[in-house]
Order: structure tokens, then C-alpha cells, then sequence
């Protein structure tokens, strides 16, 4: 059985192309039409166009700023270490990476796949914590994919939610621990503030029972305890440009409420593992210069895109598959948020808030 091993990602242009960045915008404002209610798929693709046509300007500003994202390298470098750590291990498999709205596109892959005689299939989204248009929408996007190809149906199997991988804890904390150290700068200084900030969510996802913001709690508990800090700030990285609600509060409300209570302020990028324009530019530009306005110092956490644990963490979570033994062993169980069979993940029978 010829096996591949699929990594899922948002995807963002590597070059500062202002037709490639249209043509990305129009791919996600269409994605998530259903945010907004549309008479037909035509009004909904003439919608998703207008969306982009008005987000243009700026995001290509920004993508100018930093030359274009470094998010596509760093995804097959990710790739290619999975793939060596796999082979390390004696397994024969093929490691393939494929992004919701850039090339290489998720409804693009299953050519491929059948091209390479691959007849089982292993999704794993590289999101650190599960939401619908991030981790369920890549994962149906290529269960589809592959279905809409006609006399082409391997074996396929997902694996949603990762975050509590005790491995990828210790690299967040460690990262975290070893970043404050270069930069000098004191956790326990009562002048130092720390805010966990995550991507931010529409919150009609979480009233249809989304327990993204769960994990996010969570998960930045787990880190401030693994990093010894009892109090710290937590923001959404928001993207509101359908009048719809999202998450709150926003990282820039947090960071500039905290003008005259600290003199520093360290922010962990929580929700991303590589390093986009949510981070270089969001956060390294725009959150520097409102924590500059409120007088705070802003050290900003790189992300551990590179960090060779990620690759064995990678691999302990997909080698069940491979090898044959139950995935329950792992405590991988059917997973809750994306309920289709063979879906597993780390945070079924998670107890509601």
C-alpha cells in the first residue's frame, strides 16, 4: 500500500503579486460565504469578489512590507522533515503539503496523488488549535477533492486537534523561555506583562459549538504554568470586514489597556506554526506601534516553524497509521469537531464550558 501523509495549511502568496494576492482574497471571502447569506453561488462568488477588491489595497501593503511570505518555504521544509524523521523510522511514505487558497491548492492534490499510485491518504492540518475554517475546512476540502475525482478512492484519514501533544507544549514553553532569556527580559518583573495572542474566530462558530476558544484557554494556561506565570492577558487577532461579530478582545485593545500598569510587554503568537503576515506584519509592525504609542517595550515570540521536535511530534501523531496499532494507544479517538469516521483527535471528550 503506497501511503501519503498530507500537511494542510491556509496558505499565503510568496511573492507580492497583486493579482495572485486578488485571487487569494477571492478564494477566502468565497470559502466562508456562508458567513453571509447569498441568493446563488454567482452572488456569493460576486460578493467574495467586492470583499477582496476592498481588503486589496491594504494586504497588499502589507505583503510588500515583508517581500512576500515566508509561508510556503517554510511549510515544505516542514514537509521534508517529516518525511526524513518518517524514513528514520523504517517507514515507506511519501509526505505532500497543500494549501486552502494558494498554489499548491487542496483540490489540485488528489491528481497528484492518483498520479503517484498513493491509495492511503493521512490529513493533518498544521494548525495548532482546532477551528472550523481553518482545520474542519481544510480537512473537507480534501476528503472532497478526492471524492470529485472520478475512479480515485484510497483509504483517507484525519487528524484535527494537536495541541496537547506534551511535546509541542514543551517546545511553545521552551521557545517561549529561551526568547525572554535572549532578549533580557524578567517573567516575574511585576513591570512585565505577558499576552498569549491567538487568530480570532467569527463567534457564530462558536454559538453552532466551535470549542475553539476553549482550546485557546486552555492551551495558554497550560503554557503559563509551564513557563511559571500566574497572571497574563489573552487577544484575538480579528479580521472583521463582514459586519459580523468576532471574538473578543482584540490583541490591540489588551496591549494598549495595559498602558501605565507595565513597562514591557512579551506576546506569544499562539495559534500559528510559521511564521505569516499575522505575525510579521499584524504583531512586528502594527502591534509595535501601538504598544510604542502606549509606551510599552514589545517583544514579540518567534514562531518554532523549524524546531526539529515539531517533525518527531509530527510523526509520533501520524505513526498509529502507519504501523497498524490502535490509535486509542495514543490517545487518538474519534474526533468531536469534524465527526465523519476516521477522524481522530487529541481533545474528544473534552467537557463543554
Amino acid at each position: 500500500m503506497e501511503t501519503a501523509v498530507v500537511l494542510l495549511n491556509f496558505g499565503e502568496p510568496a511573492e507580492p503579486d497583486r493579482e495572485t494576492v486578488r485571487d487569494y482574497l477571492t478564494r477566502i471571502f468565497f470559502d466562508n460565504a456562508d458567513l453571509e447569506e447569498a441568493d446563488s453561488e454567482d452572488a456569493a462568488w460576486e460578493r467574495s469578489r467586492e470583499l477582496a477588491e476592498r481588503r486589496l489595497p491594504s494586504l497588499m501593503e502589507e505583503y510588500e512590507e515583508i517581500g512576500g511570505s515566508p509561508l510556503q518555504e517554510q511549510a515544505t521544509a516542514q514537509a521534508d522533515a517529516l518525511e526524513d524523521a518518517l524514513t528514520e523510522r523504517g517507514h515507506e511514505v511519501s509526505v505532500y503539503h497543500a494549501m486552502q487558497f494558494m498554489e499548491p491548492l487542496i483540490t489540485d492534490l488528489p491528481a497528484t496523488l492518483a498520479e503517484d499510485g498513493i491509495d492511503s491518504v493521512i490529513a493533518v492540518p498544521i494548525y495548532p488549535l482546532c477551528g472550523p475554517s481553518t482545520t474542519v475546512a481544510a480537512i473537507d476540502s480534501l476528503e472532497d477533492a478526492i471524492e470529485d475525482r472520478e475512479g480515485y478512492d484510497p483509504e483517507f484519514t484525519a487528524i484535527t486537534g494537536w495541541h496537547r501533544v506534551p511535546a509541542y507544549n514543551r517546545l511553545r514553553a521552551e521557545g517561549i523561555r529561551e526568547f525572554v532569556d535572549e532578549e533580557g527580559v524578567d517573567l516575574d518583573d511585576p513591570d512585565t506583562a505577558f499576552v498569549f495572542s491567538a487568530h480570532g474566530t467569527p463567534k457564530k462558530y462558536l454559538e453552532e459549538g466551535s470549542r475553539y476558544d476553549q482550546y485557546v484557554e486552555e492551551h495558554a494556561s497550560a503554557i503559563a504554568d509551564m513557563i511559571g506565570i500566574d497572571d497574563y492577558e489573552i487577544g484575538y487577532q480579528n479580521h472583521a470586514n463582514r459586519g459580523i461579530e468576532w471574538t473578543e478582545p482584540d490583541t490591540e485593545d489588551v496591549v494598549e489597556g495595559l498602558a501605565g500598569e507595565a513597562e514591557r510587554v512579551v506576546v506569544e503568537p499562539m495559534s500559528f506554526m510559521h511564521e505569516q503576515s499575522e505575525t510579521l506584519v499584524e504583531l512586528d509592525v502594527d502591534l509595535q506601534e501601538d504598544a510604542a504609542e502606549a509606551g510599552l517595550e514589545l517583544h514579540r515570540v518567534p514562531v518554532p516553524h523549524d524546531d526539529p521536535r515539531f517533525a518527531t511530534l509530527l510523526a509520533d501523531t501520524v505513526e498509529p497509521f502507519l504501523s497498524g496499532f490502535e490509535p486509542s494507544y495514543y490517545q487518538l479517538r474519534q474526533c468531536e469537531c469534524r465527526s465523519e469516521p476516521g477522524t481522530y483527535c487529541y481533545n474528544a471528550g473534552l467537557p463543554p464550558q
